[in-house]
């Protein structure tokens, strides 16, 4: 059984990017065995770049857009190029290319904010049960006969995951829910706590967009994969507390589903907004031979 502070403790580790020349950084392998890079960890660490220059000042980053490009390698490091494209009186503004093999996987483009006061409001939090109500990840897939990649699992484990069952009723928009938080307790800056999160908000949301359709993310002659990922935050989130994923889809179509999420407190306040499109191509299976 993993240790749960050792699992948070190599997630942190794999979150910080490497400062290897000004504006330059990089990130590590995230695996041993090869395989397609994580997007949440693409865009996390390209946010960790963007965010050095600003460590220490009263600026935070409130939205990132990203967009895939290409597949990352799991058993190389990225290199995280960043361009100070804005500093205002408010606001800053930075753009970071991820490449690999010379080639970029990912651009990415964040928005930072210092803190102001203003009029307010928030969406309310939906009513679904409490994670002390829902069943662990293994539980869960357990009971829906899913089978999830072992690299996908491994990628889970410094967090607790609780979801909840997915709603899917005649021309109502899909939906689906999961709780969340870091196993262990984490020491961390605000600047930390938004990695972390930008890491977290891949989980899930483009296989919300699946749902209606008989299929699951990892289906034989399923292709799936995040074509772009955005995240709002409206204030720095508590990652080693329970966080509500609220997820949509209004939309799929044309080889391509669009999904939405709301990321609450447990005390019910509006931490973050996502939204992603993301491909799902249903692809012949071959049949097996005589």
């Amino acid at each position: 059984m993993t240790d749960p502070a050792a699992a948070v403790a190599e997630l942190r580790a794999l979150l910080e990017v490497e400062e290897i020349d000004t504006d330059l950084f990089r990130g590590g392998a995230s695996e041993e065995r090869p395989g397609r890079v994580f997007g949440g960890l693409v865009v996390a660490q390209a946010l960790a770049a963007a965010a050095r220059d600003l460590a220490g000042s009263d600026r935070q980053a409130h939205s990132l857009h990203a967009y895939f490009l290409r597949a990352g390698d799991t058993t190389r490091p990225i290199i995280y190029r960043v361009l100070r494209d804005f500093d205002g009186g408010s606001f800053a503004n930075r753009r970071v290319v991820a490449m690999q093999g010379g080639k970029p996987i990912l651009n990415l483009a964040a928005s930072f904010h210092r803190r102001e006061d203003g009029f307010a409001h928030a969406a309310a939090m939906p009513q679904v049960p409490l994670p002390e109500q829902c069943p662990d990840l293994v539980t869960a897939l357990a009971a829906t006969g899913q089978k999830f990649p072992q690299a996908m699992l491994d990628r889970l484990a410094a967090f607790e995951i609780r979801p909840g069952p997915p709603a899917v009723q005649g021309s109502d928009t899909p939906h689906q829910f999961l709780w969340f938080k870091l196993a262990a307790p984490i020491d961390s800056d605000e600047v930390l706590r938004r990695v972390v999160l930008t890491y977290a908000s891949d989980f899930a949301l483009v296989s919300t967009a699946i749902l209606p359709h008989s299929k699951a993310i990892f289906s034989p002659g399923m292709q799936v994969a995040s074509l772009d990922h955005a995240v709002w935050f409206h204030s720095t989130p508590p990652v080693d507390d329970w966080l509500l994923y609220a997820m949509d889809s209004p939309w799929a179509g044309h080889a391509r589903g669009f999904a939405r999420g709301a990321l609450y407190d447990r005390a019910g306040t509006l931490v973050a907004s996502v939204a992603q499109e993301g491909l799902c191509r249903a692809v012949p299976t071959q049949e097996p031979t005589a």
